[in-house]
């Protein structure tokens, strides 16, 4: 067993003086962060310094400058004294089950996630979830999340997965924009705005394969960063938005956006729930991980009756076109 040394465990009160020092850039914001005067905040580095057994600041009259020990020092300790918190703020929440610090997709998290997270809840009612949005990967040893669920493959680097589901995408438009600008074939979406994912590079590319068409050279189209932002802008008449299925079958059902042609096209990737191997074992991310299996069991049936509703739904477009012509 590992025995802590106390003499590498500075006083928490030193940590914080130093953490402050270093946030705010001066002994001045640091006592006003933390309510101490300067003189108390001055004693506490030179007690930490003393420690440590170096100096981690070059003092110049008033001013101090961090060496690039502190630095480092500081990245590390600003990371531990982020742990510490997060687990007393869940200790404190949610002191028989436990949490689950989940990351997760922005709009997967309000369009999927959020609707149902009352069920698990309900069900699991000693344990709290700790939602934080992230668009791109990270390395599980630098952040402190027990799972992510993300786009892509099952290639996280020293995680297990768990697939949740494929992509298919679905081009749609407001229906005020087709009516204007009928679109019969691929090749009809030429010169209109094609709204885009800096995340998905190539996924209109694969949608013009899928529909047996050429993609236009260049891609008229403006850029979103997020999926709620592009079918908000789709509604407004300002593009043609390329979208996850289940992302769009509110608005299709409620016809404030119409599918274009045939039913979507499978996306390069998959929706998947990865989490660091060495937290396998951890309760809550179990109950959870074994939750969203059911949830998606059960609603696979659903985000496959949307190919019917969007085949549905472009019928419907079709013959109203036609009988306004």
């Amino acid at each position: 067993m590992f025995l802590r040394q106390r003499r590498f465990l500075p006083n928490l009160s030193l940590l914080l003086a130093f953490d402050a020092v270093m946030r705010t850039g001066s002994v001045t914001g640091a006592a006003q962060d933390l309510g101490l005067t300067q003189s108390t905040v001055s004693r506490l580095l030179q007690s930490l310094e003393a420690q440590l057994g170096q100096p981690l600041f070059i003092r110049h009259k008033k001013r101090l400058t961090p060496t690039e020990a502190a630095e480092r020092y500081f990245r590390d300790i600003a990371a531990a004294l982020d742990l510490v918190q997060r687990a007393s703020m869940s200790l404190i929440a949610n002191p028989d089950g436990g949490s689950l610090d989940l990351a997760v997709l922005p709009t997967f998290a309000t369009r999927w996630l959020a609707p149902r997270l009352p069920d698990f809840l309900s069900a699991h009612p000693g344990v709290s979830i700790n939602l934080t949005t992230r668009f791109r990967r990270f390395s599980f040893d630098e952040e402190p999340f027990d799972a992510m669920i993300y786009y892509g493959q099952d290639d996280w680097p020293g995680a297990e997965h768990l697939k949740l589901f494929d992509e298919r995408l679905t081009a749609c438009a407001a229906p005020g924009l087709l009516a204007r600008r009928p679109v019969a074939c691929a090749a009809d979406l030429a010169g209109m705005v094609l709204l885009q994912l800096p995340t998905r590079p190539d996924a209109w590319q694969a949608w013009f394969r899928g529909q047996g068409a050429p993609p236009p050279q260049p891609l008229n189209g403006m850029m979103m960063d997020q999926f709620s932002m592009m079918i908000q802008a789709a509604i407004s008449g300002l593009g043609v938005a390329l979208l996850p299925d289940y992302l769009a079958r509110v608005e299709i059902a409620e016809g404030r956006l119409a599918p274009l042609l045939r039913q979507g096209v499978p996306g390069s990737g998959a929706y998947w729930l990865a989490w660091p191997t060495r937290k396998s074992g951890l309760k809550p991310l179990a109950a959870f991980r074994d939750w969203i299996a059911v949830r998606m069991a059960r609603d696979g049936e659903g985000l496959d009756d949307q190919a019917g509703t969007n085949a549905a739904s472009i019928e419907a477009s079709r013959m109203s076109s036609a009988s306004d012509n």
